[in-house]
């Protein structure tokens, strides 16, 4: 449970610290990322917390996650649609879900 929530401290921390722009284009590649991140982050600290944690499920979930999410949204932009707005929904209640799910165990 520590590794990815060390992780996500770093990754904070190193943003703040190197005072990172993002360009208006890569704004939506950005979030989805990010959102995508944090889902797995949550994801495997709330499987810890089941005692169901498995690193291979947490790196390739990182990385599967992240991968598709920024190919939905490069498609979407090709097509015109703003189908990033599917990746936002889907992490954002999967987020939603995770910290219940971890608030309800520390309860």
């Amino acid at each position: 449970m520590l590794l990815p929530l060390a992780g996500l401290l770093v990754g904070v921390l190193l943003g703040l610290v190197l005072n990172v722009n993002v360009g208006f284009e890569l704004a939506r590649y950005s979030a989805v990322a990010i959102l995508a991140a944090l889902d797995s982050v949550l994801g495997a600290v709330r499987a810890e917390l089941e005692g169901t944690y498995n690193n291979r499920i947490f790196v390739s979930g990182f990385v599967v996650n992240a991968v598709v999410a920024v190919l939905l949204t490069f498609v979407g932009d090709r097509l015109g649609l703003d189908l990033y707005l599917v990746a936002l929904i889907t992490f954002g209640l999967r987020i939603f879900q995770n910290v219940a799910l971890i608030r309800r165990h520390f309860l």
